[in-house]
């Protein structure tokens, strides 16, 4: 299947980020071919989704990176450049803990510039006790969570790996009390998913019939925080019966973006989602190209970083 010739360029522009989106193929970003889509829960979303940890200061890389994305990226404007690029391309699903600082203001502003709304994927924790897999939860803090989802404008409410990761039971082969929090997240109209870092969650959510339209996975070709090997993880997601949203595919950037979608996109299936993290305008358009490339099955034409090194390599003509 082909997506059209998507190269999208970036010309230099007053925005805080030092990049606004252009021409896409010499046409406008708005006439641009859109991204692939799949559909979640009765719900259309792009195939690629908006990461947000490199938005706000959650690297898995260094305390220093986690400090330079607090201080020089985690403000409203920058974020609305990079998500503008995002949005004109067709990408309009974003993922992460909907009313953290500067994000909802991010995403209103990028809404505001293109006319695009925002699918938003939030991913909210939930206060556990070493009594909650018995007993249960307190209900109005779980009240008072899924209420600020609402408010914030959630489609999806995933409850985040910190909290479902915790009520896996591996012998019962269950997630302990998960049907009273997707119960109440259908009751306030948004529609139920899982996040995990523990494949399990996968298997024992289909088994029991867990009310959930999605699961968030790790997925990349290092293994990165991967409880088991990458064919492994790989088969549990084929087997999935409802579409997977994949994480991490760059490694938390020990992976180059060519490789890392490149394996990404000729690994799952075509129901599956790959999420994406960048810090720049310009990132945004590579993937996205990288992308949309890969794809449509041909050789990308997204721009090289150049050193002194590649000379040698270089055509004299």
């Amino acid at each position: 299947m082909g997506y059209g010739r998507a190269r999208l360029e970036v010309r230099q522009g007053n925005g805080s980020a030092g990049w606004k989106p252009a021409l896409l193929n010499g046409k406008k970003v708005e006439q641009m071919d859109k991204f692939p889509r799949t559909v979640v829960g009765g719900v259309s979303l792009s195939r690629m989704i908006i990461g947000t940890n490199w938005f706000l200061g959650w690297s898995h890389y260094t305390a220093a990176k986690d400090a330079f994305i607090q201080q020089e990226i985690a403000n409203p404007k920058r974020l609305a450049d990079i998500i503008e690029v995002f949005f004109r391309a067709g990408v309009d699903t974003i993922m992460g803990l909907i009313n953290s600082p500067v994000l909802p203001e991010a995403i209103k502003e990028a809404e505001d510039r293109t006319g695009v709304k925002a699918t938003v994927v939030s991913t909210p924790s939930f206060p556990t006790t070493k009594r909650t897999p018995i007993d249960g939860w307190d209900m109005g803090e779980v009240e008072r969570i899924l209420d600020a989802q609402v408010e914030h404008g959630a489609t999806f409410c995933l409850p985040h790996t910190s909290t479902t990761d915790l009520m896996v039971d591996k012998c019962t082969r269950e997630i302990r009390q998960l049907d009273v929090l997707c119960r109440m997240i259908r009751e306030r109209g948004m529609i139920p998913g899982l996040s995990t870092h523990v494949p399990e969650s996968i298997v024992y959510a289909d088994e029991t019939g867990l009310d959930v339209e999605t699961y968030i996975s790790i997925y990349n070709l290092m293994g990165f925080l991967m409880q088991l090997e990458v064919d492994w993880t790989n088969r549990i997601i084929h087997g999935a019966k409802k579409p997977v949203m994949t994480i991490k595919p760059f490694a938390a950037g020990q992976v180059r973006p060519f490789q890392g979608l490149a394996f990404s996109w000729t690994t799952l299936r075509d129901i599956d989602m790959v999420t994406v993290g960048t810090m720049a305008p310009r990132e945004a358009a590579e993937v996205i190209e990288i992308s949309l490339d890969i794809l449509s099955r041909r050789q990308t034409t997204v721009d090289l970083q150049e050193t002194r090194s590649k000379q040698s390599v270089k055509s004299d003509g």
